[in-house]
């Protein structure tokens, strides 16, 4: 694309987001909170962020405040993921590294609920939040980095469409050991191929009557 007339790119992640199973709402401590710290960062579910830079968290409390901290700080712009039939809170993730003189911006501290991991409302949450960035934002650049040993981190960013790019060594100290980033990204050339195949993936057509999938996604993109 011509970037002779580029302009700066608005902030991702201030409106709602709404697909069949699931709709994406901006953090709100008041509505989300309790179903929120249930879902993602209860004792019961804190293996969710041994990858991650933050958690696990010793109360709802901590995880309020530390996750606060850490959107002021950074600024995220963090959705919550709630079922869309009734509301119940299912997991959440965050815009990050959001540059938008660049029009680039990055998906990161993605928790899942055990209700929603490896569900086609998971694969919709992060259709939605593309979507959002490419199609109503205009942007260039969709980044997903992880942990180089998290291999479910790697795997779902392949199988979302994300192209990897390499490893930063050494790249962090985090909860005192070192972290290799792995990175990888989608462009806004290669978003229309990819908002194909997740919406011929997410089609009702190809689900049987059990909710089973038909085709696996990678498969709409061969």
């Amino acid at each position: 694309m011509s970037l002779r007339n580029w302009t700066r790119r608005e902030r991702p992640g201030q409106w709602p987001l709404t697909g069949q199973r699931v709709v994406l709402e901006p953090l709100d401590w008041t509505a989300h909170g309790d179903g929120l710290y249930d879902a993602v960062a209860a004792p019961a579910v804190k293996h969710i962020w041994d990858y991650m830079p933050l958690g696990p968290f010793e109360s709802r409390q901590a995880f309020e405040q530390h996750l606060d901290h850490v959107c002021a700080d950074h600024g995220w712009e963090t959705l919550v993921i709630r079922k869309g039939n009734d509301g119940k809170v299912l997991g959440m993730a965050s815009y990050m590294r959001i540059r938008e003189i660049h029009g680039s911006a990055e998906i990161g501290c993605v928790a899942f609920g055990e209700a929603l991991k490896r569900t086609p409302a998971a694969s919709e949450a992060m259709y939605l939040m593309a979507s959002h960035l490419f199609d109503e934002l205009g942007y260039r650049r969709y980044e997903w980095k992880c942990h180089n040993d998290n291999a479910a981190s790697h795997r779902a960013a392949s199988r979302f469409g994300f192209a990897y790019e390499g490893v930063f060594r050494n790249d962090m100290v985090v909860k005192g050991k070192n972290r290799d980033t792995a990175w990888y990204a989608m462009t806004d050339e290669d978003w229309p191929g990819l908002k194909s195949a997740f919406e011929a993936w997410l089609a009702p057509k190809n689900f049987d009557a059990a909710g089973e999938q038909k085709r696996k996604l990678e498969s709409f993109r061969a």
